[in-house]
């Protein structure tokens, strides 16, 4: 059953785009089929997995025209190790004509149908900001994917995230679930990062991803040669936590299966 993830946070600088690339690298190197669709404008998701975006023929921004097949726009990444949708520019473009657009919330979702059963996993990476972009990544999920810094701002920014969701929930798509929160650029000697990773823990649980992403050199280096910091150096602190991570993922999906199939074993006793 393919899990489908919209990686977000409304505020940036959190590592949103460096997770969702690296994640998708690490899952998979656990041989779990992977697809990254690039809804920013920036395009660096798509840069960061070894594709120009200023080169592809087809974007994201085409599928949620309705202009191609999902298919159509997906190519694979050698140098990543996954597909990918690719984003630029002309995702800016598309925000503005979805506005208008007969079920613009669920493009996406629409678009995906045939594609789901391909992928183990789909991440999309989302724009910084609540916009119809963002929107159709959220209607077109399974959960949502949070990296989060641990400073004070991030709190808010969560907070209104948090609010997002819930609008979501009640309008579109009742089923979205929190998939977990990631603490990011971490540095443990950083009082505040450890208080505010305290309170995430006593907010959310273990919905709070046991792995920790540091601060790292190769993590930065790793976009500008367009590869995820795997291949760029696997033995790197930054590529050893997103391993993990991955990890930890695929033993809570395999929980949730599991977790699943007793629930419906169970019910058919009855």
């Amino acid at each position: 059953m393919t899990r489908t993830l919209a990686i977000t946070n409304q505020k940036g600088g959190v590592g949103k785009t460096t997770t969702c690339v690296n994640l998708a690298a690490a899952l998979a190197l656990t041989r779990r089929r992977v697809l990254l669709i690039d809804l920013d404008p920036q395009g660096n998701a798509t840069m960061g997995s070894g594709v120009d975006k200023h080169e592809v023929e087809y974007s994201s921004c085409d599928v949620l025209l309705g202009e191609l097949d999902a298919a159509q726009a997906v190519m694979s990444s050698e140098a990543a190790g996954f597909d990918v949708m690719p984003g630029n520019s002309d995702l800016t473009a598309a925000e503005v004509e979805l506005l208008n657009a007969e079920d613009r919330q669920s493009r996406l979702r629409e678009a995906l149908r045939p594609l789901r059963e391909r992928y183990d996993f789909i991440l999309i990476d989302c724009p910084p900001s609540l916009n119809m972009l963002t929107i159709n990544a959220l209607v077109a999920a399974d959960a949502v994917f949070i990296p989060i810094q641990c400073e004070y701002y991030a709190l808010e920014g969560l907070s209104a995230l948090m609010d997002t969701i819930e609008q979501v929930r009640g309008a579109v798509n009742p089923d979205l679930e929190i998939e977990g929160l990631l603490r990011t650029m971490f540095d443990a000697r950083n009082n505040l990062a450890n208080q505010v990773a305290e309170q995430l823990i006593e907010h959310f649980g273990d919905k709070v991803y046991r792995t920790i992403v540091p601060r790292n050199v190769r993590l930065a280096e790793a976009p500008s040669h367009g590869m995820p910091v795997l291949r760029y150096d696997k033995a790197s602190r930054g590529a050893l936590a997103y391993l993990a991570l991955a990890g930890e993922m695929v033993r809570r999906d395999q929980e949730r299966r599991t977790g699943g199939a007793a629930q419906t074993a169970a019910a058919s006793t009855h």
